[in-house]
């Protein structure tokens, strides 16, 4: 069974974080994406504390094409570092699971 993950991304600015997410379904790296906005973030960051506002987007993708989705946000996202965490996916609808693995990654399944 193909290792399935919900991969969480924050942005400063919600559209951009729309389209830069659309973009990863559209080029099957991510068969969906729930966006959040607005979500308030509070975080340390050289020193200082910072409290403002983000958008946040869960995706569902294969554990192996994490690698892939964190270099294209590395190239294009506007924080110097980005946040990007995933989750194991251990059990769910099969059906829904199956879904992901075929909307992903170019094998189709």
């Amino acid at each position: 069974m193909t290792e399935l993950c919900e991969l969480v991304i924050t942005a400063p600015d919600p559209e951009w974080l729309h389209s830069f997410t659309r973009g990863l379904v559209a080029d099957r790296l991510a068969s969906s994406v729930h966006n959040f906005t607005p979500v308030r973030s509070t975080y340390r960051w050289r020193g200082e504390l910072h409290d403002r506002t983000e958008g946040r987007a869960s995706l569902h993708t294969r554990r192996s094409l994490i690698p892939q989705i964190v270099e294209r946000a590395r190239s294009a996202h506007p924080y110097e570092v980005p946040g990007l965490s995933a989750r194991p996916i251990v059990d769910g609808n099969p059906d829904y699971l199956e879904w992901i693995a075929a909307e992903t990654g170019t094998d189709n399944g």
